[in-house]
């Protein structure tokens, strides 16, 4: 009963990781700059606590010593979905209490930018695939459990994308973010706040992956850039 309980806990928090991700889609198309315009104050206050409050979530919640204090509370195959849905829960808000700044920065002709928007959310939804999907998002961990066996975390992968990039979701992402061909003041801000919480998010990343890893990620950093594609090269054989 327990097992199936969690799992229909990840199932919920990954419905709410799917809904909120088309949301966001709408929202970075266009939806940012819908809505009353209001004092600037107010509005960079309000814009800027909905951007805090989601990069910190990330932050705090993916660090080991978060992760350890929060399995002594719940059981350790719903700390992934409950990661996933306080994510999804932040995003809704963001997008849906997000005050536009409509001032615009650039404006320009060429809709075939649409078509590199759509690549970056291509890419970032190929990486999750890449990484293993189901764990990515807490199902498999809940599913294990649920069958009777134990959990197995994914093995490090060069393989696709993270032969060319270590970060190809973040490029993706990033790539989201500013792919417009309508830039106000408003999406700037969100671009900036969150490209720049991208930038550091890796360094917190890698120095995990560093410590956590049975395989070489020095050797796998020195190959295989960070963000910006080139072709792979080969290992160095003693």
């Amino acid at each position: 009963m327990k097992g199936m309980f969690i799992l229909g806990y990840a199932v919920v928090a990954y419905a709410a990781f799917l809904l909120s991700s088309a949301w966001a889609i709408v929202f970075l198309a266009g939806g940012i700059d819908a809505g009353p315009e209001r004092p600037w104050g107010v509005t960079l206050a309000v814009d800027s606590g909905l951007l805090l409050a989601f990069a910190l979530q990330h932050s705090v919640m993916a660090r080991a010593g978060f992760k350890r204090r929060l399995t002594r509370l719940i059981p350790a195959s719903a700390e992934r979905s409950t990661y996933v849905l306080v994510a999804s829960l932040l995003l809704v808000a963001l997008v849906g209490f997000w005050q536009p700044l409509p001032a615009v920065v650039w404006d320009v002709d060429q809709e075939w930018i649409w078509g590199i928007y759509g690549a970056g959310w291509i890419l970032v939804v190929w990486s999750t695939f890449g990484v293993d999907h189901a764990d990515f998002l807490g199902l498999k961990q809940a599913w294990a459990p649920w069958r009777g066996r134990s959990y197995q975390p994914p093995e490090f992968t060069e393989r696709r994308l993270y032969a060319w990039l270590r970060h190809p979701m973040m490029l993706g992402l990033t790539i989201t973010f500013w792919a417009t061909p309508h830039m106000s003041v408003g999406h700037l801000l969100f671009a900036l706040s969150s490209t720049g919480y991208l930038l550091v998010g890796i360094r917190y990343e890698e120095r995990d992956l560093r410590r956590h890893l049975t395989v070489d990620y020095d050797d796998y950093a020195r190959r295989v850039p960070a963000l910006v594609p080139r072709p792979p090269r080969a290992r160095v054989r003693e």
